[in-house]
């Protein structure tokens, strides 16, 4: 006869692992916009055009997932990173990503954009990885927010500010920022938020645009 414990344990253990690689593969992506302030000054019209055939692609492949067809890879990947709330929906997230990127990108001058773009793909992507796998305590200011994971993000947008910038003082306000920009019920939205809120606040500081 099986122990239900056991079998309550394995179910608890695959349902983390399960939700842990989801958690990967969406920061996985995050972590890719981090390409796209070298790409940007490298080749700046062909990254744009990239971005928004990339937009394109998805909400083409996502609308026909939801009519029952299926994009090979696009669709796929699709479904192995959304949430359960995403289940019977069209899933944003990628859409935000992809426009909060460009919005940030076209609005503004390199240096606050790739800050922007960089606490982003390095303060949310880290923040939430570090809650999901650490995260033992919650964030008593931030529903569904760890301590663990908030720290993760101000460290992760402090760093890359600070590589962008040079300046401890900008890169301190910028994380600072980005670490409460980070706690907020945003969802799928924070992909949005943060990137243009931060290059704004970057441009606003001293030496913002050097």
């Amino acid at each position: 006869m099986e122990n239900p414990i056991c079998g309550t344990f394995t179910q608890v253990t695959q349902a983390r692992r399960i939700t842990l690689k989801k958690e990967f593969v969406r920061k996985g992506i995050h972590l890719c916009t981090a390409l796209v302030p070298v790409s940007l000054r490298l080749h700046y019209r062909f990254t744009i055009a990239s971005l928004a055939l990339l937009l394109a692609v998805y909400c083409t492949a996502e609308a026909l997932r939801r009519h029952g067809h299926t994009i090979p890879l696009v669709s796929a990947l699709t479904m192995v990173a959304a949430r359960a709330r995403d289940a019977a929906r069209f899933v944003l997230g990628p859409v935000t990503l992809v426009v909060g990127v460009l919005i940030t990108a076209l609005a503004f001058p390199p240096i606050p954009a790739a800050v922007g773009i960089y606490a982003l793909a390095f303060g949310d992507g880290f923040a939430s990885l570090a809650g999901k796998l650490w995260g033992r305590t919650p964030n008593p200011f931030a529903p569904g927010k760890t301590v663990v994971g908030t720290l993760a993000c101000f460290i992760a947008v402090f760093l890359s500010a600070f590589a962008v910038t040079g300046s401890p003082g900008q890169a301190f306000a910028i994380a600072l920022a980005g670490m409460f920009l980070e706690s907020l019920p945003l969802k799928d939205f924070d992909n949005l938020v943060i990137p243009i809120a931060l290059a704004a606040l970057n441009q606003a500081l001293p030496l913002g645009n050097r």
